[in-house]
């Protein structure tokens, strides 16, 4: 029985010390995504909690997180809510949210990188760099892809809801591919997320490895992001939040189950606020991108006709009410809304993700902006 026992404490022991250890682990981990921010924007900090929690009361997320860079430093970083309500976890730095059509801006980057190279050129038709899409009426490019022009098809009925897991970049294609185009490319804006399915696979061509590989070894560790992976459903990962609805009587449910393989260049990746502001730290000017580059990016296209699209590459584009110039893009996932913005001339980035579909921000992440401008 002595033996017992003392076997019996023994692994008790070990229990506590393995969870002892793993606490300490994580909670390194939290401080140093919580570092305090500097005193010097404590009001602003404080101004925007405010925003935040009336946001929270209007649209009712169960989670949310916020992250906002000025001058290449993260000056603010917090999670509210809940990552998993039913088990309680809160919402911390770390969590990790779809971030959904953010991953054009993201999967821009790259398709930037190429061009800089020479490997890519954006008025080149697609077929050139994805042999086994089909010709259509007119000479599609990566330009107009990039922005919308193509005459690419958004989703039909049911397909934001696709649950079937894709293996390769090019099998996403055959949801799309054999459709007629919507109208004559360069004709008229329409958004389309399987345009940048397509783009991937240029990338892909170009690249010598598969998209998901060329964007962890040539975009994300490059800027030192971390935490932003492709939303594989079938992978243990860590901080991924759960993912939410609201019914027709606002109350909180699980979201439908969907596997996002079939678009990782429109919508597939999750990441946490930090490293999209680290992303878009690197595009407030010249260095992981010529700033020629960077001017092509945000650049907003035209139709044929003439008529500006405020859509760049990637990247919508705009100047506020008081003639600031700013560079931004939304995200709706099932389960997620995301948004960045940044503003170059005062090199102010705001990130902002929810673990709910159609949360919509509004004016929250410009108001947010502006309380971190000298």
């Amino acid at each position: 029985m002595n033996r017992l026992s003392d076997s019996f404490g023994r692994y008790l022991r070990i229990l506590a010390l393995i969870w002892v250890t793993g606490f300490i682990w994580s909670q390194a981990e939290l401080s140093i995504a919580q570092a305090p921010a500097s005193s010097q924007y404590k009001e602003s900090i404080e101004k925007g909690r405010k925003i935040l929690l009336d946001f929270k009361a209007e649209r009712k997320p169960p989670g949310f997180s916020v992250a906002v860079g000025v001058n290449g430093e993260i000056v603010w970083s917090e999670g509210f809510g809940y990552a998993d309500v039913e088990n309680r976890t809160a919402v911390t730095p770390l969590t990790k949210f779809r971030i959904g059509s953010i991953s054009k801006p993201v999967t821009a980057a790259a398709v930037a990188l190429l061009y800089e190279q020479e490997k890519l050129d954006f008025d080149a038709p697609v077929q050139d760099y994805v042999s086994s899409f089909p010709q259509k009426r007119g000479k599609v490019t990566l330009r107009n892809l990039a922005g919308h022009l193509a005459g690419i098809r958004h989703y039909r009925g049911r397909e934001f809801l696709n649950s079937k897991k894709y293996s390769t970049v090019l099998e996403g294609l055959d949801i799309f591919q054999a459709d007629t185009l919507l109208f004559m490319p360069g004709e008229r804006y329409s958004y389309s997320s399987y345009a940048w399915n397509l783009i991937s696979a240029a990338v892909e061509s170009q690249a010598g490895t598969d998209f998901l590989t060329y964007m962890r070894e040539n975009v994300f560790r490059p800027l030192g992001m971390r935490h932003i992976i492709a939303d594989h459903t079938d992978s243990l990962i860590a901080y991924r939040t759960r993912f939410y609805v609201l019914n027709d009587s606002g109350m909180v449910l699980n979201a439908a189950f969907v596997d996002n393989s079939y678009k990782w260049a429109g919508g597939g990746f999750i990441s946490n606020t930090e490293d999209l502001v680290r992303f878009g730290t690197s595009h407030l000017e010249a260095g992981f991108l010529r700033q020629s580059t960077l001017d092509l990016l945000f650049t907003s296209q035209k139709t044929n006709s003439g008529e500006t699209t405020g859509y760049g590459i990637g990247w919508s584009v705009g100047v506020d009410d008081q003639g600031r110039k700013w560079r931004a893009h939304g995200g709706g996932s099932v389960g997620g809304t995301a948004y960045l913005i940044i503003y170059p001339e005062s090199k102010v980035v705001v990130a902002l993700l929810c673990n709910l579909s159609g949360a919509r921000y509004g004016d929250a992440p410009r108001r947010i902006a502006e309380l971190f401008m000298e």
